[in-house]
């Protein structure tokens, strides 16, 4: 089983690498950078990695990268991407059979009652807006949304949760977590009313564990959240069980 995490280097651009071979790179993608390129103009993730494969690979020409899945832009952590495009159609069709399993660390404004528990919600997305509702099942354009959580340390009315997803919905996280009195810490969006203006979301992709495109091995990157606030509240035990359950977990 391939185990890098987030003491591995950093290419050309800055960004750390966790893994790279002749099929994929893993990568610790940093906050407030897009994935791919928006209507901000603002330096993305496919735009910059590629530049460092060519320069890095002294590659001419285009340079190949897939997107396989996305993090919101103000989100951090853990991210593959494809070098070929049958790399890039087996892992797609990992996320679309659930083969990736996707981990991540969050601080919340407030406790939830049980200290582990399953959610599921119905989230129905406002494209004008670029915001996502809890909604009743059955209401149209509505999809089910399911995921796992943990507390594993608490401090004051915030909480280290380690979260697992079972869908992919646009900001599921985030809509959860607020449906049940629990908002992100620093999320302007879901958490406005408990968050102060410029304040980082705490929310990180801390695993990913997938069937290597060629190889078929288990493979898992990891990648800590950053020791800075809201993180560092907690004390350094949290941070030992973050990682016993990133490096143990199924």
């Amino acid at each position: 089983m391939n185990t890098p995490d987030e003491r591995s280097s950093a290419g050309l651009s800055g960004i750390s690498v966790l893994l790279e071979d002749n099929h994929l790179l893993g990568v610790v993608k940093p906050v407030n950078i897009p994935v791919q390129e928006d209507a901000s103009g603002d330096a993305d993730m496919l735009t910059l990695l590629k530049s460092d494969l060519k320069i890095r690979h002294d590659k001419p020409g285009n340079v190949f990268l897939g997107l396989v899945h996305r993090l919101d832009r103000p989100v951090g952590g853990a991210m593959i991407f494809a070098k070929t495009s049958k790399a890039a159609s087996r892992l797609s069709d990992s996320v679309r059979t659930h083969s990736i399993r996707k981990t991540y660390a969050a601080v919340t404004n407030g406790i939830p009652r049980e200290r582990e528990g399953h959610l599921v919600h119905y989230l129905l997305k406002n494209e004008r807006t670029n915001t996502v509702t809890a909604v009743r099942k059955g209401t149209p354009g509505a999809k089910e949304a399911i995921l796992d959580y943990k507390v594993l340390a608490e401090d004051g009315n915030r909480a280290l949760m380690h979260v697992e997803l079972h869908t992919g919905r646009s900001h599921q996280i985030r809509v959860q977590m607020s449906s049940i009195g629990c908002p992100l810490y620093g999320d302007q969006k879901y958490g406005a009313a408990l968050t102060k203006p410029g304040e980082q979301i705490a929310l990180w992709s801390v695993r990913l564990r997938f069937p290597h495109p060629v190889t078929k091995e288990s493979t898992l990157l990891i990648s800590l959240p950053p020791e800075t606030a809201p993180w560092t509240q907690f004390s350094d035990n949290a941070y030992k069980l973050l990682r016993n359950e990133l490096e143990h977990g199924e």
